[in-house]
């Protein structure tokens, strides 16, 4: 299986899970890094750039490559989520206000296009806007951290 890494879980990991006390995690995460079974968007290392987690905006400028601009077609199914009405309200106006970067529709569209999953720790919520939401209305892939790393079969 591939991933595609919302913001949230590289900041848990980063936040959480320290690489001199989790050097097991480290090396399989990296490991799958390098496979390209890992990956993400432009836009949330555009979120992390204005993250106050110094090591991940490190890592994340030493490992650009995983942080790819979106496809023509990427762009295009972004288009197919905004033409639902409701998931509109998935723009957080206060973030387009004040500059802010918007991740999520960016990293649905590269898991519907290249058929990978989605992980991230927004939760799926009754009528909600959040990326478990969306995933389920196109049938993306979704899952926690912890999903994905009991599918890894990570045990520490």
């Amino acid at each position: 299986m591939s991933y595609v890494f919302d913001n949230g879980p590289l900041s848990m990991l980063f936040r959480n899970y320290f690489r001199t006390v989790f050097p097991t995690l480290w090396s399989n995460f990296d490991d799958l890094i390098e496979r390209g079974e890992i990956v993400s968007v432009r836009e949330v290392a555009r979120e992390i750039g204005d993250s106050s987690l110094e090591s991940l905006r490190t890592w994340v400028a030493a490992n650009g490559a995983v942080f790819a601009p979106p496809t023509p077609d990427e762009a295009a199914f972004i288009t197919r989520i905004y033409s639902v009405a409701h998931f509109q309200h998935n723009i957080e106006q206060q973030k387009l206000l004040k500059g802010g970067h918007m991740a999520d529709p960016f990293v649905i569209a590269k898991a519907h296009i290249e058929g990978r999953t989605v992980v991230t720790t927004e939760l799926f919520k009754p009528n909600g806007t959040k990326i478990p939401n969306i995933c389920r209305h196109f049938d993306v892939p979704c899952m926690s951290i912890q999903d994905f790393m009991e599918a890894q079969n990570w045990r520490f």
